[in-house]
């Protein structure tokens, strides 16, 4: 089994590249869903500010790698014989470290990047219920999520992926990094 982990700031496509892996039969492990779990746990409303102090806490009591932890437990239990499981919402340094440690040669980090400009009006146009609605938390978002290290997580990722022009060629783009990582021996 390879390991897929996808990186990059909101609304860059990385849920694009988790619907890419599903219609190709790839499990999928959402990072968020963890954090979502947790929040569940607490009887917490899935609002954007409850969801980010969550993950922040959690860091803070656990660990810069508890969210990894639990999604290297979670990839074991879905991968079954599929070829590839593909892990997205990678935010830190110390969560890579954890799946090259756990998983080591079959894990590969992809970046994907995305215009910031755009990135926001994604978020905006998607309306999940954690994601912001105006400027000034969309940028209170990025800067939360760049001081869990995801500028150096992006930095460290082995495949970068540019999602700019139509999402045709994006997707095109994510299969063929797929298909490349399903077949390397």
């Amino acid at each position: 089994m390879r390991v897929v982990g996808i990186t990059g700031m909101p609304g860059s496509g990385k849920s694009e590249a988790v619907q890419v892996a599903r219609e190709r039969g790839h499990p999928v492990v959402r990072m968020g869903d963890m954090v979502w779990d947790e929040v569940d746990r607490q009887g917490l409303p899935r609002e954007a500010h409850h969801v980010g102090r969550v993950a922040h806490e959690m860091r803070h009591t656990h660990g810069d790698d508890v969210w990894a932890l639990r999604t290297v437990e979670r990839v074991h239990a879905v991968a079954g014989d599929a070829p590839v499981v593909l892990i997205d919402g990678i935010r830190s340094h110390a969560e890579v470290d954890v799946f090259r440690r756990e998983l080591g040669d079959d894990f590969v980090l992809v970046a994907i990047h995305t215009d910031p400009e755009e990135r926001h009006a994604r978020l905006t146009r998607r309306a999940r219920a954690d994601d912001p609605t105006e400027e000034a938390d969309h940028q209170a978002r990025d800067q939360r999520e760049l001081g869990w290290g995801l500028a150096r997580t992006i930095a460290l990722a082995d495949e970068m992926v540019v999602n700019g022009g139509s999402l045709e060629r994006f997707r095109e783009r994510v299969a063929h990094v797929l298909d490349a990582v399903a077949q390397k021996p």
